[in-house]
């Protein structure tokens, strides 16, 4: 079973981000996604600087994979995703627009994407799907009724940490939140390193906000069912940052690189997000 850390779904200071990735060049994972997933409008990074981590990662021998937008608003957001797409990078299509502009050719099928049976992952197969990311909402049994379904070279990966990618909007939330609009933002989100925690009246921590994306408060922590996961055929754990503070995250790699080598023992390092930690869904109890 293999590693992968998920596309950077904050708003985070260029500095902080070069550092990040610096950072995960040396780190036991198997591969890398890149890219802007949330807003188009975050651009403290061009496309020239992600292809430069990517150059960097690919060096350390990472595999780079290119994320695209999760919902496309704007004929210049198609436009960056068709030049994306032109050229010989692998993509992770998060919306149809890219699974369009990527067949013919191997790329990954995102999170984002409806599939939910297995004529569905039969057709993305057909149109150059080489991997298959499950949809949160999935459970394992799922996941393993429909992988018996799959083409035989379609890998399948699981988000196996981090704060859950639940929903998009047209409307930002963390820009309404301080009375701005969205065209006009600001970028707030940025004040948010791990997104905004949206609490009950019982004072639960239940969503947070980023931008036009709503997450759980709680973040996943799959570690305790890796066996599960892997007798159903699941090939690769997506590790998702939920925090710039690199030593942190750097543990739960070690931690999750130790789980798939087998040993039972290790456990992950305390969130310290508010909600802790659950488990497949974000109505479990918190453990």
């Amino acid at each position: 079973m293999k590693l992968s850390v998920g596309p950077l779904l904050y708003f985070w200071e260029r500095e902080q981000v070069f550092a990040f990735y610096q950072m995960l060049a040396a780190a036991p994972i198997d591969s890398v996604y890149l890219g802007e997933v949330v807003c188009s409008k975050r651009r403290a990074l061009k496309q020239e600087d992600w292809e430069a981590i990517g150059r960097d990662l690919a060096g350390a021998g990472k595999e780079v994979i290119f994320s695209t937008l999760a919902l496309m608003e704007a004929e210049s957001e198609l436009a960056a995703l068709a030049r994306l797409a032109a050229g010989t990078a692998t993509i992770e299509a998060n919306d149809m627009a890219a699974v369009q502009l990527a067949r013919g050719r191997p790329f990954v099928a995102g999170p984002h994407l409806n599939v939910y049976n297995g004529p569905t992952l039969r057709l993305l197969g057909a149109l150059g799907a080489r991997r298959w990311v499950a949809p949160l909402e999935l459970d394992t049994a799922a996941i393993a009724e429909l992988l018996a379904e799959r083409p035989e070279d379609m890998e399948c990966e699981v988000f196996a940490y981090g704060r859950m990618p639940l929903a998009f909007s047209a409307r930002c939330f963390s820009a309404r939140v301080r009375r701005h609009n969205k065209d006009d933002c600001n970028f707030v989100c940025a004040e948010e390193r791990d997104g905004l925690t949206v609490y009950t009246r019982e004072h639960e921590p239940l969503f947070a906000l980023n931008g036009i994306q709503t997450q759980s408060a709680q973040v996943r922590n799959l570690l305790g069912g890796i066996a599960e996961l892997r007798a159903a055929g699941v090939q690769m754990l997506r590790l998702s940052p939920h925090s710039h503070q690199a030593v942190s995250f750097t543990e739960v790699i070690e931690a999750f690189a130790r789980a798939v080598r087998g040993d039972q023992t290790v456990q992950c390092p305390a969130s310290a997000l508010p909600g802790g930690y659950c488990g497949g869904s974000m109505f479990e109890a918190t453990r």
